[in-house]
């Protein structure tokens, strides 16, 4: 969990930590769910109404009982993944209402643009997750959604994949879908095979809906990110220190109450928060703010012992242009670099989480590699540094055809898959597509070409036996 990329100090961490403290303790925050407010109140807070005031005893050792890395289990054990440290866990966009097509219209998404999107996880290389709430599907009554979501989640791909925070029902489902995924001889409790995100309303609001979902997986051993969308200038400070110190109160508020319903559950640090566009009044993500809180989240996410998230390929930019491109590198790189374990929105959103492009997605997943191989560095021995076969080729001489270019180049150049390194004149032969073309071209391909992994028929049927009960209900 070590930051690489520091922008606070430790003193400065300290001071947004005592801050926060200060903040749950004065200010207290309010839980707009009875249930949590008892849980809060037996174990010493301050309740009145439906403020909560958190003593700061409680709060430190509370978070103290965090793990500081777990695992979360796909069906595929191959594609288990560790969530801490420092592993680095990407997952696509989550919650867009809106799809930009291969056409660059915008519209309302749909459950065909979710399934398209769980495929296109499923075939990346880079995104460890099938993801979540890849996109809001419009055509679907809302009471069903999150069945049809977890179901095409499962078949489309064998990563792990996100459950419902809609409300505790649809934690439990989310919960029992699991349950029937991984059968009667895997231990969900032990071996957590479920994350969701936790949002705050900010500023200092935890929801009953969210709070319900929190409390059900709590209580099932499952994952948690508890995260805070502050709007640096419009519901938080416009200053970045308040922000954060606001941010990381009422993430902790979250973590303490995961930690209260039980000990040990596994959560991360979720930093979502940004800033104000103040000409228009909405929320700006692709900004260099952003990459500076992700990198301050991510120190103080270490502090606490806990692994952190951010979001990722970030932007506010309606199409895949020249500014998506250069808003969303860099907060990739921010989030990477920085330390961040979980990076959710690595690939495909616009817009300001608003809407979800096939052909962002398919740029993004490229970025994801070159960001992994960013992240990999320079790997010094005496086997890279090469001073033998230096000393062989000498002056004024080329090490293509030696053996250890052949045995070096293919683990240490990363080669990109829609990118164009040729000279004009190969370009030109090729047809001269942009990226976006090229982007579209591979979408299209894995769509038609892509082959779900084998799921066991009896579980298949006991899945979609459970989703048309809840359907039909």
């Amino acid at each position: 969990m070590a930051s690489s990329w520091q922008v606070i100090s430790k003193a400065e961490i300290e001071k947004i930590h005592e801050a926060s403290l200060h903040i749950l303790q004065k200010t207290g925050i309010e839980v707009r769910y009875g249930t949590a407010r008892e849980v809060f109140k037996k174990a010493g807070a301050r309740v009145e109404e439906t403020r909560v005031f958190l003593p700061a005893k409680l709060v430190e050792n509370k978070v103290r009982e965090a793990p500081e890395e777990f695992t979360l289990y796909a069906r595929n054990p191959e594609k288990n993944l560790k969530v801490g440290d420092n592993h680095l866990v990407l997952a696509p966009g989550y919650g867009a209402p809106f799809i930009v097509d291969l056409e660059n219209r915008r519209r309302k998404a749909t459950f065909q643009d979710f399934e398209n999107l769980t495929k296109l996880a499923g075939a990346s290389v880079n995104l460890d997750l099938t993801g979540g709430v890849l996109v809001e599907p419009n055509d679907l009554p809302d009471h069903i959604r999150h069945v049809k979501m977890i179901y095409a989640s499962i078949t489309n791909s064998d990563k792990c994949f996100m459950g419902s925070a809609s409300g505790g029902q649809k934690a439990r489902d989310s919960i029992k879908m699991a349950e029937i995924l991984f059968g009667p001889e895997h231990s969900l409790q032990e071996k957590p095979a479920l994350i969701s995100l936790i949002n705050t309303i900010t500023p200092l609001i935890l929801d009953e809906r969210m709070l319900g979902a929190l409390m059900e997986y709590a209580r099932a051993g499952q994952a948690v990110i508890i995260a805070s969308l502050a709007m640096a200038g419009a519901t938080s400070p416009a200053s970045l220190a308040g922000t954060l110190a606001l941010q990381n109160a009422e993430v902790l508020a979250g973590i303490v109450l995961a930690q209260l319903v039980r000990p040990g559950t596994p959560v991360v640090y979720g930093a979502a928060s940004s800033i104000t566009e103040m000409r228009y009044g909405s929320l700006a993500i692709g900004t260099p703010e952003t990459a500076l809180i992700t990198a301050a989240s991510a120190q103080l996410a270490s502090y606490y012992g806990l692994p952190s998230r951010s979001g990722g390929a970030l932007t506010d930019a309606k199409i895949p242009d020249i500014q998506a491109g250069w808003e969303s590198i860099l907060n990739l790189l921010a989030a990477a670099q920085s330390g961040i374990n979980f990076v959710l929105h690595a690939t495909g959103i616009l817009e300001y989480y608003m809407a979800m492009s096939y052909e962002k997605f398919m740029i993004d997943e490229e970025l994801c590699g070159l960001v992994r191989r960013v992240k990999k560095g320079i790997q010094i021995s005496d086997e890279t540094l090469a001073c033998s076969v230096i000393d062989e080729v000498g002056p004024g001489g080329h090490f293509l055809d030696q053996d250890h270019t052949l045995n070096t180049f293919r683990s240490e150049f990363w080669r990109p898959s829609i990118s164009h390194r040729g000279n004009y004149d190969q370009w030109m032969e090729g047809g001269a597509f942009t990226v976006g073309q090229r982007a579209k071209e591979r979408c299209l391909q894995i769509l038609e070409e892509y082959q779900a992994p084998t799921l066991e028929p009896g579980i298949e049927k006991s899945l979609r036996t459970f989703m048309e009960g809840l359907i039909g209900g």
